[in-house]
């Protein structure tokens, strides 16, 4: 680490050093009640995945009422696939890399949840069917056995102070998709923001 870059585990420990008590050994094989619960009220997370040759990286928001999430048993849960970009880019690697990561979050709560599975896709009937909202079926699900899961502290959240209202970013102070395409790519950035208002009003299932 002479450099100032940590490239070993060995250097990796030796600078941070061992988690303490049950910390080291916090991961569960299955849901507990708590787990359940904390999923019950969560209406968004984040599902990590990555690609098998390439190893890239991809993080995918989903998010819908609370209870979205369907817990199918104790060992594994479903997350249904609303209408989104069509890009698929997490359902391609997973059929590469099964292996996903996925963080829950529930507003006014600090904790987080962590789980870690394999995933498969689904577009079976019967579980489609558990997951109707505002009338439409889903298109398919994500059905993840899980590895094992665990709550993470508050700290990240607490320094962020990420529930404040008082700390939200006024609509005016950041520019729309709409004119963020536009410089990017050269799209019209009128017909984008309707676009998108129309589909967050009346296409979100």
């Amino acid at each position: 680490m002479a450099d100032g870059d940590i490239k070993s585990i060995e250097e990796l420990v030796e600078h941070y050093g061992e988690p303490q008590g049950y910390i080291g050994e916090k991961e569960k094989p299955a849901l507990s009640e708590h787990c359940k619960h904390f999923i019950a009220l969560s209406p968004f997370c984040v599902l990590s995945t990555s690609a098998a040759g390439d190893g890239l990286a991809d993080c995918s928001p989903r998010g819908d009422a609370p209870g979205f999430v369907h817990v199918i048993d104790d060992t594994t849960i479903a997350i249904p696939d609303r209408p989104g970009n069509r890009r698929t880019d997490t359902f391609h690697n997973i059929l590469e890399n099964p292996e996903v990561a996925i963080m829950f979050t529930v507003p006014g709560l600090n904790e987080v949840l962590r789980l870690n599975g394999r995933a498969r896709l689904t577009t079976k009937p019967a579980l489609l069917e558990k997951m109707v909202a505002n009338g439409k079926t889903p298109l398919a699900a994500l059905v993840i056995d899980i590895r094992y899961v665990y709550f993470h502290c508050g700290k990240a959240i607490v320094r962020a102070d990420l529930w404040n209202a008082d700390k939200q970013v006024d609509r005016k102070d950041f520019p729309t998709l709409g004119r963020i395409n536009a410089d990017w790519y050269g799209a019209d950035a009128d017909e984008i923001d309707a676009r998108l208002k129309d589909e967050y009003a009346n296409k979100l299932y």
